[in-house]
């Protein structure tokens, strides 16, 4: 059997995943987490194969999850179940050791074929997808990328400076820099732009 957790801050989309997954004769759901931090907790306990998570949830993304598990050493495999078809994404997921990139508007059957591949030590990524990934690359710094999403959030240069353990004047370069990087007039466009292209 494959131990499958699934992460998802969504209640419907993470009873539609367990069910479709829970049909499987092969595949067993052992964990269900709301956000990335718990699903990182339930890891250790659980102890799945397969990590399925979103992007975009409170407290840890699917992202920082993944990047977490990568840290540790975990030897479970991570796809990414997302609504963002967006190259940018995915290459971030890779490059923070996903071995999966599927988007919630895929057929159902592809759910279950991406959690064997993964299993199998493969990888399931949507080829147009990743073509593109790797032809639109992220200018931007981990560093660059934390100050510009805070400030689009409308956090001010000192509680950006406080929250990052940074002096202001270190805040502004990051940002300038950004922009800069991103052919922007301000912050908010690059917020904008960096969104955009999934480098937010």
């Amino acid at each position: 059997m494959i131990r499958v957790l699934i992460a998802e801050d969504q209640a419907l989309v993470l009873g539609a995943l367990a069910a479709l997954l829970e049909l499987e004769p092969d595949i067993e759901v052992v964990g269900r987490a709301r956000d990335g931090k718990e699903a990182l907790e339930l890891v250790a306990a659980a102890r799945p194969d397969v990590v399925l998570t979103d992007i975009e949830m409170p407290r840890m993304t699917g992202l920082e999850l993944a990047g977490e598990l990568k840290r540790q050493g975990s030897q479970c495999k991570v796809v990414i179940v997302t609504t963002f078809g967006r190259s940018g994404y995915l290459r971030r997921a890779l490059d923070a050791g996903a071995a999966g990139y599927l988007l919630k508007d895929a057929p159902a059957e592809q759910l279950a074929q991406a959690v064997r591949r993964v299993h199998q030590g493969l990888r399931a990524v949507d080829p147009e997808l990743a073509a593109a990934a790797w032809d639109d690359a992220d200018p931007l710094t981990d560093r660059e990328r934390q100050v510009l999403r805070l400030a689009a959030e409308g956090h001010a240069g000192a509680k950006i400076a406080a929250e990052l353990h940074l002096s202001e004047g270190t805040v502004r370069n990051y940002l300038s820099e950004a922009i800069s990087k991103l052919g922007a007039a301000n912050r908010v466009e690059a917020a904008r732009i960096a969104r955009q292209r999934g480098w937010l």
